[in-house]
């Protein structure tokens, strides 16, 4: 397979896969390939984390993270310049060439699948510093990637971009606080602060969310804002587009979480989500301030 094809089959990726994402469309062209490769290595890895969990006859947590392994001992090979398993090939051919041609630290590739793993057998966190930490490892390498990917590798921007990230997946762990629960018993409300507010863990299969529950996650929504916060500069500070884009995944995320409060911190008998009727006043947001 030539790195030409390679490239080719991750473009179709971003463009064909089931979850729809407009992702490698609105960056500049130079890049876009970069990206494909980016996303089409996490997409990949994510899938198996997590595809067909709980149905019948799908793989087990072990299996999964096997899988995983044998994944990133892929990206290993393809960093060292061995030969590549045909199946994934074409995945690691092109990541090869991006980590090369846009210096990236492979170790950003490594903490994504530390976090998938972890996601395959942890279903319970005991402290909020524990959360933070699967954060760190689950959503900050994209935001710093996609720096890196636009030529930008300032320490400040980094950071900036951590609590961005940090945020957004606080915020998506607390308006899925149902859908977890049910899919595999998922809870990252940290247990440290169950105590704090009364709760414990039959509260979560209610059809709606218990008046301690409810407060404890106005606890979590609100330590997420905090950290939403301390990101908030970087938006002023990349270039266009990169910045529109970043103001407007600062907005969703927020937004999301004012959602959350708007219905009173019950995120178990319904699911807060973005629709596109909150596209204008997003646009105008991250456009107007």
């Amino acid at each position: 397979m030539t790195l030409e094809e390679a490239y080719q089959r991750c473009h179709e990726l971003t463009r064909d896969h089931y979850e729809n994402f407009p992702v490698a469309r609105l960056v500049p062209g130079e890049i876009r390939p970069y990206v494909s490769a980016v996303y089409a290595f996490s997409r990949t890895a994510d899938d198996i984390a997590d595809e067909g969990w709980g149905e019948s006859g799908s793989p087990t947590p072990e299996e999964r993270v096997a899988a995983l392994d044998a994944f990133e001992g892929e990206l290993e090979a393809s960093a060292a310049g061995k030969p590549l398993k045909p199946d994934t090939e074409w995945i690691f051919l092109a990541l090869a060439d991006t980590i090369k041609q846009r210096e990236v630290p492979i170790q950003l590739f490594r903490d994504l699948l530390s976090a998938f793993k972890q996601d395959c057998v942890k279903l319970h966190y005991a402290t909020h510093e524990e959360v933070l930490d699967y954060c760190k490892r689950s959503a900050n390498p994209i935001g710093r990637l996609v720096l890196i990917l636009h030529g930008l590798k300032n320490e400040q921007f980094f950071a900036w971009s951590d609590h961005i990230c940090t945020g957004l997946q606080l915020a998506n762990f607390w308006q899925d606080v149902g859908v977890d629960i049910k899919k595999d018993g998922r809870i990252y409300i940290p247990e440290e602060d169950w105590g704090r507010f009364g709760v414990n863990r039959g509260m979560f299969d209610q059809a709606s969310a218990p008046q301690a529950l409810r407060d404890c996650l106005k606890f979590q929504v609100e330590r997420a804002q905090s950290i939403f916060e301390q990101g908030r500069p970087l938006g002023k500070k990349l270039p266009f587009p990169l910045s529109l884009e970043i103001k407007l995944t600062w907005h969703g995320g927020t937004t999301i979480l004012r959602k959350i409060a708007k219905q009173g911190y019950d995120t178990l008998s319904s699911r807060p989500k973005l629709h596109k009727t909150d596209v204008p006043a997003l646009m105008a947001k991250a456009v107007f301030g």
